[in-house]
Formats: C-alpha cells, structure tokens, sequence
C-alpha cells in the first residue's frame, strides 16, 4: 500500500470525525503518515482520534495548520462529500492547488491494491462488513476493514491485522461505491434512499447495477432484487439459504444451505431477522473467498456486533434499553421486529431523531407507519446534518403521519422529566443523528429514577 502515497507524508482530512474518514485517517496514521484535520463539532470519534496522536481542531482556521502541511509536493487534502463549498480551509486549498481527493477516491486507491470484499446496500452493510471482517480475521487470513460503524469485538471502525483482503462498506450516497475496485461484493438492499442525490428510485438502482458491473469476481444479491448474481436470503430457496431456522434465548440457530454443502448448527448471537440476513451474506462472502466452513462457523458464534445496531445498555428483567442507527422506514420496522421477537408483551416506548429534512419528506408517511407501531412514540427535532430547512417539515409536521394516539413532540432537555413520569418496560433510542450522543444520559435516568 506504501507504493501509492510514496511522495505522500501527509493528510489533512475536513471532516475528520464522520465514520468513514476516521477509519481512514487510522489506517494512515498506522502507515506512520502524518494526519491531522478539522471537524466542526467534537465527538466521542473525533476525542479518540486525538487520544491516538492525531491533531484535530474545530475552527475553519489555516493559522491551526502547521507548515509542514502546506506543501503541495507532500500533502494531500482528504474531504467528505458534507463538506460544503464555502469552507474556508477548503477553498484555500482548491485556490492553491493542492491535489484534493473525496474519501471515496482515497478509499477506491487502496481497493485498487489488493483483493477487495465489498457490502453494498441501503440497509444492512455495516453490520454484514463488521461480521465478515470478524469471519476473515478469527479464520486466519490478515484483512484490512474499514467500518461504518464501531465493532463491539475491536472497538475500532478500522480492523487492520495484515493485507491479505481489503473489506470495505461500499457507500451508494454520492454514488461513492463506484470508485471502488471491488473482486467479491454483496448487494444487501436498494429501497429507496438519498433522493436528495438520486432524485427518484431509478436513479438509485441504476447505480446498484453500475456496481455490480464493477465486481471481477462473484456478485451475490439478497434475493428477488433485480440483479444477476449468487443469491442469498432466509428460508426462500436462494443459492446461500438460512433453513431449520430457530430463535432461543437472543439466539439464532441455523442451517446454511449453499450451492455445493449444507453447514449445520450455525450459532449467531444477535436478534432480529435483518442481522440473520447479515450473517448469511457474511458467510457466503467469506466462503467464496475461501476460508473454511469449520472456522467461520466457530468466528460467527463470538460476534459481538457494532455499536448502535440494536445495543443493548440496560437488559434486566424488568427494564430494557436499546440504542438503535436506525433512520429509514425498513429499518424502523426492522429494530420493531427485533424487540417484538425477543421482548414480546412488553410496553416499548421509542425515542426518535429524524435524520435529514429531505428524507423526512420523502419517507413521511412510511415513517409515520413504522413508528406506530410501538407503544409510544417520542419525536425530537430533525438532525440536520449537511442540509438547510425545508419549510413546512419537521418534527411536527412528521408527528401528525403517525397514526397513533400515543405520541408526543419532545425536546432534549425534556427527555429526564418526561421519562420519569412515563414509565415504560423497553426503551429504544433511534436515529442516525447525535442521539447518540444521549445514550449515557438516558440510561443514568432510566437507572436512577
């Protein structure tokens, strides 16, 4: 990997805190390159980055950049697609000249270089990549996997032990996964999502199959989508098929049947059909690249998964409280089934953060039909992130598409008086925003009340 950026001591990363450039500015920091960046807020992403020896600062400020970066011979200018135009680090280095790259194209050099397994999909990728890491890595081979989220079993969105296999996320917003040079890759799923980007659904599936033109090796896709490759799924029929499916105890058991064997007795220790999905697909991936089945079988059973995928910070008997990623419609109802599954009878009240005003309006009726389905449901303001206000959407406008008596608008700073005085069996914080953020706050109320 070295021969790509032989010239290349440093990188300055804007937007050094968001999942994907983080994981990347770890993996040049363990090449020993010099990196250093800006963000606009601080995070626990961006505290653990300066806590490894990273500079980070928070202001647009050249003065905060030391000299020895602004050289156009030595530097490279790493952003994310958020960053906006009239940001003045930003523009100082398109003004001079530097060679400026998205995270996208920084990630697709290094695909370039080794053999590549890439997730795709609107849904699921994250969890499905953390789990082929964790498959490849526990049966021997030396992977470099760059996350899109944090593994519970490395506690790191970067999981480096060698270069036999680069394991990616591939990121449809942006239509970033098209700079990848992916050999083995999975399509999970292509709902809808990012019509701020795409415009309409087509655009969107176009883009899936302009992916899948650029695998080498083998395709698989989660059945019935409309693409040509290995398919796999749940008690469908398709090429890699969990069968005798049975959940005991936050466990599933399984059967893998695949093209030329059935592996029996698999073990995987998450809840939810969508994380079986995920399992199948990791297992299938990892097959083809060909790890054996014995010791994938044994990697599955220890998989812990990612943070803010279902995770569970309070489990007792009497008080439940999850944390959940979840932004769209299909994954609402996705983290639904799960709690219903493995919580059943039990009153669940949700705490949701809209992610993005576009996806809001896009999807607000699919919303409102989600998040009727718990028990109660809890707003809070829309997360922003890279956009401005649309008129007329927010929170309550969104609140008024849920078909159910038993909702409210809240604010932050209502969340401790509004818990205490609405008891509840199961709690679920969820959204893709800084409701994150919340979760140690929440879950010393729910404690202590």
């Amino acid at each position: 990997m070295q021969g790509v950026f032989t010239n290349i001591s440093n990188f300055y990363f804007i937007g050094i805190g968001g999942i994907g450039m983080s994981a990347l500015a770890r993996y040049l920091y363990a090449l020993d390159k010099k990196v250093m960046g800006y963000d606009k807020t601080e995070t626990s992403l961006t505290k653990e980055l300066i806590t490894s020896g990273i500079s980070i600062h928070y202001k647009e400020d050249l003065e905060k950049i030391p000299k020895s970066f602004l050289s156009k011979e030595t530097t490279w200018i790493i952003y994310t697609p958020a960053v906006t135009g009239d940001h003045k680090e930003f523009q100082y280095f398109k003004k001079e000249g530097f060679t400026i790259k998205k995270r996208a194209e920084l990630l697709g050099e290094i695909t370039k270089q080794y053999k590549t397994l890439a997730v795709a999909g609107t849904h699921g990728k994250t969890t499905t990549t953390a789990i082929l890491a964790h498959l490849l890595k526990e049966s021997g081979v030396g992977i470099t996997a760059f996350l899109g989220g944090i593994s519970e079993n490395y506690h790191s969105n970067l999981v480096m032990t060698g270069t036999d296999v680069i394991v990616v996320e591939a990121d449809e917003f942006d239509r970033s996964f098209l700079q990848l040079s992916p050999d083995i890759a999975a399509i999970t799923s292509m709902d809808a999502d990012h019509l701020d980007i795409y415009k309409e659904a087509d655009a969107l599936t176009e883009s899936f199959v302009a992916f899948g033109s650029l695998v080498k090796e083998q395709l698989l896709v989660k059945k019935a989508l409309p693409l040509d490759g290995l398919t796999f799924g749940i008690e469908d029929n398709a090429d890699y098929c969990a069968i005798n499916v049975q959940a005991k105890n936050g466990t599933y058991l399984f059967d893998l049947k695949t093209p030329e064997t059935l592996i029996i007795k698999l073990h995987l220790n998450l809840p939810g059909r969508h994380n079986l999905l995920n399992a199948v697909t990791a297992f299938a991936m990892a097959l083809l690249y060909g790890s054996p089945s014995e010791a994938l079988a044994k990697a599955l059973t220890s998989f812990k998964g990612v943070q803010r995928r279902f995770s569970y910070h309070i489990n007792q008997e009497d008080l439940i409280y999850i944390d959940d990623y979840a932004h769209h419609p299909t994954e609402i109802d996705a983290l639904h089934q799960a709690i219903r599954e493995m919580h059943p009878g039990k009153k669940v009240t949700a705490i949701f953060q809209p992610h993005l005003f576009s996806r809001t309006r896009d999807f607000a009726n699919d919303f409102g039909k989600s998040l009727s389905k718990f028990d109660h449901t809890w707003l809070l303001d829309i997360y922003p992130a890279r956009e401005l206000p649309i008129k007329g959407v927010d929170a309550h406008w969104l609140l008024e598409k849920i078909p159910s008596k038993n909702k409210k608008y809240i604010t932050k700073q209502q969340l401790e008086t509004q818990i205490i005085n609405n008891p509840s069996d199961v709690w679920v914080t969820i959204g893709a925003g800084d409701i994150g953020e919340e979760v140690a706050t929440i879950k010393k109320i729910l404690t202590t009340k």
